[in-house]
């Protein structure tokens, strides 16, 4: 039994070591010495897929999208609720405001390179310029300039700025995304600063009640979700948001 045992094992490593033979030479004759055409598309591909697998990374750097998500975090985190609403429901939220923020930059984006692309219509250098202008040109708007000066700065002199003033990419992004961090605790600020007071006030009654052993946020808590309902909190801050981008 064991002999039997010890030769399929052995039958297995020969018929993998076989096949993989095969497949490597199959290999070398699809991409013979000299033959750049094949080993071109083969890069091409594997470029899309690593594009393809950085998609989500891109929506987030070069979108509206940072701004959304740290308004939300910080609106929950100034009610005092830890999983309501569902960390799910605001990201989903947060991307779709973003789509629609992002609205018209996809559309161009869209008819100006990747449709005629996907006809044969423009070489992929220019698709690559038509789908990204829209969204340089969407950075450049809410940039600010002292963030783009200290990457332009700090950046290597190959991409700097040149005398077509085009800020390169790796000089834009970085840039945009510290001044949406900045703009986005900008306005968390203005989202917990009423919260903060709501929990002031409620500490400084239940410590003149002499009410100690009772958690001043426990109390605070639905007087902060009922402040923000009578306000119609959702509309304001959506549309705040949105008009920020304007």
């Amino acid at each position: 039994m064991k002999k039997l045992l010890g030769t399929s094992v052995l039958l297995t490593l020969a018929f993998t070591v076989s096949a993989q033979a095969q497949q490597a030479l199959t290999l070398d004759n699809l991409l013979p010495a000299g033959s750049g055409a094949a080993s071109g598309q083969i890069v091409q591909l594997f470029g899309l897929l690593t594009v393809l697998s950085i998609a989500p990374g891109l929506l987030i750097m070069v979108t509206s999208f940072t701004r959304f998500a740290i308004a939300f975090s910080l609106l929950r985190s100034g009610l005092g609720l830890q999983t309501a609403p569902a960390s799910m429901v605001m990201i989903s939220l947060a991307l779709f405001m973003t789509f629609y923020v992002m609205a018209p930059a996809f559309d161009r984006a869209w008819n100006n390179g990747l449709q005629p692309l996907m006809r044969n219509e423009i070489t992929q250098q220019v698709a690559l310029t038509e789908i990204s202008q829209p969204f340089r040109e969407f950075m450049m708007g809410q940039v600010r300039d002292k963030d783009l000066r200290l990457f332009e700065d700090l950046a290597d002199p190959s991409f700097r700025t040149g005398e077509d003033g085009i800020v390169d990419f790796r000089v834009l992004v970085p840039a945009f995304m510290i001044s949406e961090l900045r703009r986005g605790f900008e306005i968390g600020f203005l989202i917990v600063l009423p919260f903060l007071v709501i929990d002031l006030v409620v500490a400084t009654l239940t410590m003149s009640m002499g009410m100690m052993m009772l958690p001043p946020t426990v109390i605070s808590l639905p007087f902060k979700i009922l402040f923000f309902v009578l306000i119609d909190g959702w509309n304001i801050l959506v549309g705040s948001l949105i008009r920020s981008f304007s």
